[in-house]
């Protein structure tokens, strides 16, 4: 195992070295892991120039693929981070039907040195094994503070950065059209073919010129704060692609001792300007008895998938439909903790759990198909995860909901919401408003 070297420094705002990164090594290869400073959200991580990444793309059927999971496990050690998409459920049900993406299914690359902010005790970490880096980004870091003032200066004059109007995103599905496919997955329901399922679509847009990912980014911190979100810039085989998401959700988070958590969230409100009417939203979704009865029926999902790689009578649901409140929207979130088996590794867990069960359905492998005939495209990343492998081995995974997805000049963004058997066509389609919005009110 590597001895890793730690410095600390004087705070520094994490947007204002991500721009110096960029300035130094450029934009592909930056990863950047933000978060909101909430009980879940203390830690930012931040790299640039990745010592080597690992890229896969196509489905089982093509000879070229490569399996991302076992990509996973045959990974060195160190600090890595990625994406993973979600038809990499290909390789885990391969006589399931499943889209070709046209973004990498896995994009995942090793850093070292860097550089992580404590957002409860404003603390900012230089941490890697890399000697002659370390002391090159050491040296940045000083030449950053000792520049602090002016850089804030520079900082306050720059000119707004150019947007999106909403009038510029192109639906690949209607209001009217996603209605009617909300009633054919009714209609299975109704005929026990499946109990929920989480619909989904998107827009598309194109990319303002010289308009960065990380400028897109900046806009939705802003915004949209959330305690999993981030932006990844691939490189490789990868490269002029990007993924960038204001998630609120984990998926799965393995501790070195082996304990995992996984925090599925099952339904929403969005968020008022007035107390008062704020806090009616947060009530009535708490007293749904629809958006409960979603929420439990993927927590016992997600206990039946962890119990898979699990050691027997640890799975423990430690919260069941509690509320949390984010900047923009109200949701249920369930929380359910258990221990890995001794012969079992973090890829094994994530490969039983894939894809997440919050944004499937139930029974998952037939959600799974008839989302496969409803979806107009891939959803690639969306839906997928960021991963995070630290240097000690523990490793933490997001949802990538409220996320955009980047291709040369193109932007995309999904949103979805569960289905189940009382689900109301209008009201889905008024959800995922709730749910899309503010990203788009956010890169205006």
């Amino acid at each position: 195992m590597e001895v890793i070297s730690k410095e600390l420094f004087a705070w520094i705002d994490p947007l204002i070295i991500a721009r110096r990164l960029i300035e130094v090594y450029g934009e592909q290869g930056l990863i950047w892991l933000d978060s909101d400073e909430s009980d879940n959200g203390k830690w930012v991580v931040l790299a640039a120039d990745p010592i080597e990444s690992i890229c896969t793309r196509r489905l089982p059927n093509n000879s070229l693929a490569n399996n991302p999971f076992e990509l996973l496990r045959s990974i060195n050690s160190g600090h890595w981070t990625g994406w993973l998409s979600y038809e990499a459920g290909a390789w885990v049900e391969p006589k399931n039907p499943w889209k070709t993406g046209t973004m990498a299914t896995l994009w995942i690359a090793r850093h070292d040195p860097v550089i992580k902010f404590d957002l409860h005790k404003h603390e900012l970490w230089l941490e890697g094994s890399n000697q002659k880096r370390f002391i090159e980004l050491s040296n940045l870091l000083k030449d950053l503070h000792s520049r602090k003032n002016l850089i804030n200066k520079s900082f306050n004059k720059i000119k707004p950065l150019q947007g999106i109007s909403k009038k510029e995103w192109k639906w690949l599905t209607n209001q009217k059209e996603f209605e009617s496919k909300i009633k054919i997955l009714k209609g299975y329901i109704q005929s026990g073919d499946i109990f929920q399922a989480n619909l989904s679509t998107c827009c598309e847009a194109k990319k303002p010129r010289q308009v960065l990912a990380i400028d897109l980014f900046e806009k939705l911190r802003q915004s949209c704060p959330a305690p999993f979100s981030g932006i990844m810039v691939g490189t490789g085989e990868a490269i002029d692609e990007a993924v960038i998401s204001s998630s609120p959700e984990r998926f799965l988070k393995v501790f070195p001792n082996k304990e995992l958590e996984t925090r599925p969230i099952k339904g929403t409100r969005p968020r008022h300007r007035s107390l008062q009417k704020d806090s009616d939203l947060a009530m009535e979704l708490v007293c749904s008895l629809k958006d409960r009865a979603e929420n439990i029926m993927i927590v016992d999902l997600l206990r039946n998938d962890i119990g898979k790689v699990s050691q027997f009578g640890t799975i423990d649901v430690t919260q069941l439909v509690g509320l949390e409140t984010y900047s923009q929207v109200h949701h249920l979130t369930s929380v359910i903790k258990g221990k890995l088996c001794s012969d079992k590794t973090w890829v094994d867990l994530l490969e039983a759990c894939w894809p997440g069960g919050s944004i499937t359905g139930a029974p998952k492998i037939r959600a799974c198909q008839r989302l496969y005939e409803l979806e107009p495209i891939a959803r690639g990343p969306y839906c997928g995860s960021f991963l995070h492998l630290n240097w000690n081995g523990q490793f933490d995974s997001n949802i990538l909901i409220r996320s955009l997805m980047v291709e040369k000049e193109r932007i995309r963004v999904h949103a979805g919401c569960g289905i189940v058997a009382d689900s109301d066509p209008s009201q889905e389609a008024q959800e995922l408003k709730w749910k899309l919005m503010p990203l788009l009110d956010a890169l205006q």
